[in-house]
């Protein structure tokens, strides 16, 4: 695994899995509530790590805003990983979290900047890892 990298691996894809996070996951909103997680984790794991979507829905926005709202959450989460992932590995805990938007949306925010969404991810990276 890259270090600053974001492989196939750490990715959710599966149908299950959405559907085992949403029915079970915990619900954090990040200090400012724009950006909100939906996390589970599950405990000796075979392979621990942390997997990460991003779901929007249609309704915040049009395809140009939600295309760059995943790649800043994206760029946001690959740049601060490095200790939730060492965490989860010590452990032996795999984290799967599912980000999406909480007050976002393009009426109220038309230009989205890393500077505006990166505080935001790392107060919930630091939750999550607390809570672990």
């Amino acid at each position: 695994m890259k270090l600053y990298g974001l492989t196939a691996q750490e990715r959710i894809k599966s149908k299950k899995d959405f559907e085992h996070i949403y029915q079970s996951g915990t619900t954090i909103l990040s200090y400012d509530k724009k950006i909100k997680a939906i996390f589970i984790v599950e405990k000796y794991s075979l392979q621990p790590g942390v997997k990460i979507a991003i779901a929007i829905s249609r309704k915040v926005g049009s395809a140009v805003w939600r295309n760059r709202f995943k790649r800043l959450i994206r760029e946001s989460y690959r740049l601060n990983k490095v200790g939730l992932v060492n965490s989860c590995l010590e452990k032996k805990q795999t984290a799967k979290i599912v980000f999406s938007t909480s007050i976002l949306n393009q009426k109220n925010s038309r230009i989205l900047k890393l500077n505006n969404i990166m505080p935001g991810m790392q107060d919930i990276m630091e939750r999550i890892k607390s809570g672990i």
